[in-house]
């Protein structure tokens, strides 16, 4: 989810949405679920493709979840992911996180994953958040920090890759290392009762290198990210192609190890 200032990196490709349709609230919103209770009312900020949404949806029944999106394409895939589970206590709209158009003191949870390193000002989306969750309540946001990722073995086109991930989410108004300072933008938006945590998502077996290797090799070629790097100047289509088959060499690699950091915070209201 993206505000008009800042263009989103990744876009919605089928390799995009392959790797965002493999998050769950187990694996991607753990510490928010002790937080969660039936009957909770919750607001998904940027709920992508839907499947995080959903699960957190089929937690808090018969409480309501309300899904956002900055454009109706990006809402109907989380709309056609709730269809397809039978999940009707979602409610859709889009939204810009940076002026929500709800009341104050509206939910019980308010949630973003992965949502504040692609907005152009996520101190102003802390405090929207912040505005409609009810006193009590709790804001939850998970980020990634793309520096923070590692991998064994060396691989140089990865290293490649990680420059121009940075250069290019920069360029588009994101900051690509938000795990890190997540606690930092929940202090400048005001809040104050927060806890801040990390977690990791590791791909280490043959079938996880393969699957990640291969959705990262396809979207350096396929995605809006080739699109812009093109089109800024800041590689060519054979250095893109080089790219590519380096995330397939690391996936092919029997002692290859990945691990991406995530910063988590949980604020009370």
């Amino acid at each position: 989810m993206t505000d008009k200032n800042a263009v989103y990196t990744h876009g919605h490709h089928e390799s995009v949405l392959r790797s965002h349709r493999w998050r769950t609230a187990e694996n991607s919103a753990a510490y928010l679920l002790p937080h969660l209770r039936p009957g909770t009312s919750l607001l998904d900020v940027g709920c992508g493709p839907g499947t995080i949404t959903v699960d957190l949806a089929e937690r808090i029944a018969p409480g309501m979840v309300t899904a956002v999106e900055v454009t109706a394409e990006a809402l109907a895939l989380a709309r056609a992911e709730a269809e397809r589970r039978g999940r009707s206590t979602i409610e859709f709209f889009v939204a810009d996180v940076h002026a929500l158009e709800f009341p104050d003191d509206t939910f019980d949870a308010v949630h973003a994953h992965q949502v504040l390193q692609h907005v152009g000002d996520p101190v102003q989306a802390l405090r929207e958040m912040r505005r409609v969750c009810k006193p009590g309540g709790i804001v939850a946001v998970r980020d990634s920090d793309y520096a923070a990722f590692t991998w064994f073995p060396e691989q140089p086109e990865l290293d490649e890759w990680l420059t121009l991930y940075h250069r290019i989410a920069r360029a588009n108004g994101g900051e690509p290392d938000a795990g890190r300072r997540l606690l930092s933008w929940a202090h400048a938006a005001g809040l104050t009762d927060v806890s801040a945590t990390s977690s990791t998502w590791c791909f280490a077996t043959p079938e996880d290198r393969a699957w990640w290797g291969g959705v990262w090799a396809e979207r350096i070629l396929k995605s809006d990210m080739n699109r812009q790097i093109l089109t800024s100047g800041a590689a060519t289509e054979a250095d893109l192609r080089r790219i590519s088959d380096g995330w397939r060499a690391w996936a092919a690699e029997p002692d290859g190890w990945m691990s991406l950091l995530h910063g988590e915070l949980i604020c009370r209201a």
